[in-house]
């Protein structure tokens, strides 16, 4: 028999740890397998994904840096709020997570992956990345 118990509030914690008392008692003896898993990032978080990227786009057009002179030199492009996300956000944010949609990323990766991203290019380029959005904040 295997049994399946998502433990994701104090409820359920003590839920669980009364069933798995029952089941102790009922067979004497029991394997539990444990994973741990993340919560996906909110849908607060996938908004100020999308202003962050934004606020770069703008950053590095500002600096002179169009997606030709960053990625590829036979490509002249401004920098577009979906073009960060696709081409700085995602590699590194497959790189470290080994998710390809944002939609999978959990609530405490998308600071990790703009501290990556804010010092690669303060290192390669010399631009200083915008800081992560803050929850009242909104694309100007």
């Amino acid at each position: 028999m295997t049994d399946t118990l998502t433990i994701n509030s104090e409820i359920a914690l003590a839920k669980a740890q009364k069933q798995l008392a029952d089941l102790w008692r009922e067979n004497k003896y029991l394997e539990v397998d444990i994973r741990r898993k993340a919560k996906q990032r909110t849908l607060t978080q996938n908004r100020a994904l999308h202003l962050f990227c934004e606020w770069l786009a703008e950053t590095l057009n500002d600096a002179g840096y169009d997606m030709r002179r960053t990625l590829k030199a036979d490509v002249d492009l401004p920098w577009t709020q979906s073009a960060v996300k696709e081409h700085l956000w995602r590699p590194i944010q497959k790189a470290m997570t080994e998710k390809h949609s944002t939609t999978e990323i959990t609530t405490v990766e998308p600071t990790a992956i703009h501290e990556v991203l804010s010092r690669h290019l303060g290192q390669k380029l010399g631009v200083t990345c915008p800081p992560w959005p803050k929850r009242d904040q909104e694309a100007a």
